[in-house]
């Protein structure tokens, strides 16, 4: 059975909470929760009371074990951008744009840890041409 908690508006970029969102997924909810603890970052936090909501949820709602529990997924979608401006020479203006996110965790108790890490991505070496395998010899 999947799990889901979203914290919405969040105060920080997406391309900031995703370089953590990444850390957490395919881990055990318990083991999510302390590597998070130890993340000196904004975006640490935020996703850290994310998923203590979602392991609320899944133990208040659905009577599921928060040591059976599996980080499935770990999202920061875009939200609304406020625009601001901030005065600049000549009466002019310059704009700021502050991001927000949409942070989303999915647990699940069916997928075993093993199964859901993402695949480790292999840098593949160019292939020889034939003048570097001459200049090779």
């Amino acid at each position: 059975m999947e799990v889901h908690a979203i914290t919405r508006n969040v105060r920080s970029t997406p391309q900031k909470v995703r370089a953590v969102a990444r850390i957490i997924q395919g881990l055990p909810a318990e083991k999510a929760v302390e590597t998070l603890r130890f993340i000196p970052r904004k975006s640490a936090r935020l996703l850290g009371k994310t998923l203590k909501s979602a392991i609320a949820n899944a133990e208040n709602n659905n009577q599921l074990a928060a040591a059976q529990l599996t980080v499935v997924s770990a999202r920061a979608d875009q939200g609304p951008v406020l625009d601001r401006h901030r005065p600049s020479a000549k009466g002019s203006a310059h704009p700021i744009r502050k991001s927000t996110s949409h942070i989303t965790i999915t647990l699940s108790d069916d997928i075993p840890a093993e199964e859901t890490k993402p695949a480790k991505k292999t840098r593949r070496k160019p292939a020889a041409t034939p003048a570097a395998a001459a200049a090779a010899k």
